[in-house]
């Protein structure tokens, strides 16, 4: 039988039949929190709970409409719908998130709060009434409805390939095609079909930036980088250390990668390997399919956890009812995978586009990790601590488990190509950490150099292919080489949060280390570490899971080591 960890919820103040996606049902609720008067410390105890329960059903509709929104883009009710939240209610949630997060921190009780309970939670209350200023708050709106619209463009993108009508995401596995001629006429498919839409894109990205730039303005920054900074929540590294991390990827990890291409090239006998060449396997074997459907994808899965530990499995198991998943690619979904929490009820919902591939796999247990972190942290009753996790750390508990899936592909593979899948997997790591740097130095001149023009920026994008790229040949490509970060949605809907990618890899790699030595041991501290969610600064947390919050070029250094060592012990 399967469990969802318990909680008993520790407030009654928010009716349970309420519409939290209407602003008239929330705003008397959220008026009787800014009115209420306190006189003990345990009056700010009740108000934090209280507070935490209705910003919770609030999140929860939001969550809600934005899930209906991706799964249906090609319906507009659902994006109406999302838009109405996103219009009318959002803005005053955030004017009334201001108020109460000046009451607590500016309450005389604040300082009677235990500090190892509360200290999280006051230090980003604080800086969030530090960052907040009321004019930000239609141009956030004005953001918000941008990010929507690349959505909308982007889930609307289908190819006519091979007879039929297929989505982006479907045509990833003509990429693993063995002749040549089939994946460059797939990738020069998908890039015109990406080129039609270019200018619709670089017109919302650089609305984007130029609402960001005044965002940050507005807030007393000299740029939109220092300001992201200080609204993510990065109290223990900044812009120096971004950089040190990409000067460390430079270092070690790029020149192995492009070792892996150029050897690449020669077993495939192309020479220097061109866009299409990446995917193929370079001894001609077939593409790997790892399942058949959506739910063949889930059973999988569900063995795989089962295998790696009953815990895992049995959390895995209790998302198969309950609306839980929308897992299968199909024309109107919107782009890529995430996992969302729906906060009031404590629950995970996973998308993903999966279309019969090993990076479907990768995704879907890479998301299971998120749906456990939801899982074991569901307990507290302070929301900030459920749904402001560092998301460095939100990271690892993903990536952790695409590593310590490994020994357990066998769910989805025969022998030879369980190892085949490893290869594949670590590999990519070679290739992702590379291009987390780009993306990250990309933000990072972007916001830094906000009046750049079109040209500049494309001209920026492809140096930095040349610094960090794998060394593919893309001569006469040139307009599609300096359109491909359009790809990376990211850039569009959640600014400087990539680079948590990278630093979680490297934890992630860590405790692939610790759970090879001792895996019981290592998923105990796993799930332990799990279930403090965000109640703990982010180098406690990597300490409760017996890994280092470090990633410094030795670091990357020492880390990129392991791989080459497990990559060295797998069949070429």
């Amino acid at each position: 039988m399967t469990s969802i960890p318990a909680f008993a919820p520790a407030s009654d103040f928010v009716p349970a039949q309420i519409n939290a996606a209407s602003w008239p049902e929330l705003e008397p609720l959220y008026a009787t929190l800014v009115g209420r008067e306190l006189h003990c410390v345990k009056c700010l105890q009740r108000l934090i709970v209280d507070r935490s329960e209705l910003d919770a059903a609030a999140n929860e509709a939001s969550t809600n409409l934005y899930v209906s929104m991706t799964c249906h883009t090609d319906q507009p009710e659902h994006a109406n719908a999302y838009k109405e939240f996103v219009t009318n209610v959002e803005p005053e949630l955030k004017r009334v998130g201001f108020e109460l997060d000046r009451k607590i921190v500016s309450s005389p009780y604040a300082s009677e709060l235990p500090d190892d309970r509360y200290g999280v939670l006051l230090r980003g209350l604080r800086a969030a009434v530090a960052l907040f200023r009321p004019e930000n708050v239609d141009l956030q709106t004005q953001e918000a409805n941008l990010q929507q619209e690349y959505q909308t463009i982007i889930g609307a993108m289908t190819v006519e390939f091979d007879g039929q009508t297929r989505t982006i995401p479907q045509m990833g596995r003509y990429q693993e095609s063995a002749d040549r001629a089939v994946r460059e006429q797939a990738w020069r498919a998908v890039t015109e079909r990406r080129l039609t839409d270019a200018e619709r894109i670089e017109t919302i990205f650089d609305q984007l930036v130029s609402l960001r730039t005044q965002i940050a303005v507005n807030a007393g920054f000299a740029n939109y980088r220092d300001y992201a900074m200080q609204a993510r929540r990065r109290f223990d590294y900044g812009p120096v250390e971004c950089g040190a991390f990409a000067a460390g990827v430079c270092e070690s990890v790029v020149p192995a990668s492009r070792r892996m291409m150029a050897e690449r090239g020669t077993k495939l006998g192309v020479g220097t390997p061109r866009p299409w060449d990446t995917e193929v396997d370079v001894h001609g074997r077939g593409p790997l399919r790892p399942f058949i459907d959506g739910n063949d994808l889930f059973d999988r899965s569900l063995k795989l956890f089962e295998k790696m530990d009953p815990t895992l499995g049995e959390l895995f198991a209790s998302l198969r009812h309950g609306g839980h998943l929308d897992l299968e690619s199909r024309p109107g979904k919107g782009p890529g995978g995430y996992q969302a929490t729906r906060d009031r009820t404590r629950l995970p919902f996973i998308f993903m586009n999966a279309a019969g591939l090993q990076r479907d796999v990768e995704t879907m247990v890479h998301e299971a990790g998120h749906a456990f972190h939801a899982l074991l942290s569901r307990a507290d009753p302070i929301l900030a601590y459920r749904s402001e996790i560092p998301i460095e750390f939100c990271e690892v508990a993903s990536m952790s488990m695409e590593l310590t899936a490994h020994p357990h592909l066998g769910a989805f593979y025969s022998p030879e190509d369980a190892a085949r899948a490893r290869r594949v997997h670590l590999t990519g790591i070679a290739t992702i950490l590379p291009w987390i740097a780009t993306i990250d130095r990309f933000q990072d001149w972007i916001y830094t150099n906000p009046s750049h023009t079109r040209q500049e920026r494309k001209d920026y994008w492809v140096s930095l292919i040349a610094s960090f790229g794998p060394g593919l040949d893309w001569s006469g490509l040139r307009q599609q080489q300096e359109l491909v970060w359009h790809r990376q949605p990211h850039l569009f809907t959640s600014p400087f949060y990539y680079i948590e990618y990278g630093i979680a890899q490297l934890g992630s790699i860590e405790l692939y280390g610790n759970f090879k030595r001792d895996s019981k041991g290592a998923l105990a501290k796993y799930r332990d570490a799990l279930k403090l969610g965000g109640s703990r600064a982010l180098p406690e947390l990597f300490a409760a899971a017996g890994i280092t919050f470090d990633f410094s070029p030795a670091a990357i250094k020492r880390t990129w080591s392991a791989v080459e060592q497990d990559l060295a012990a797998l069949p070429a």
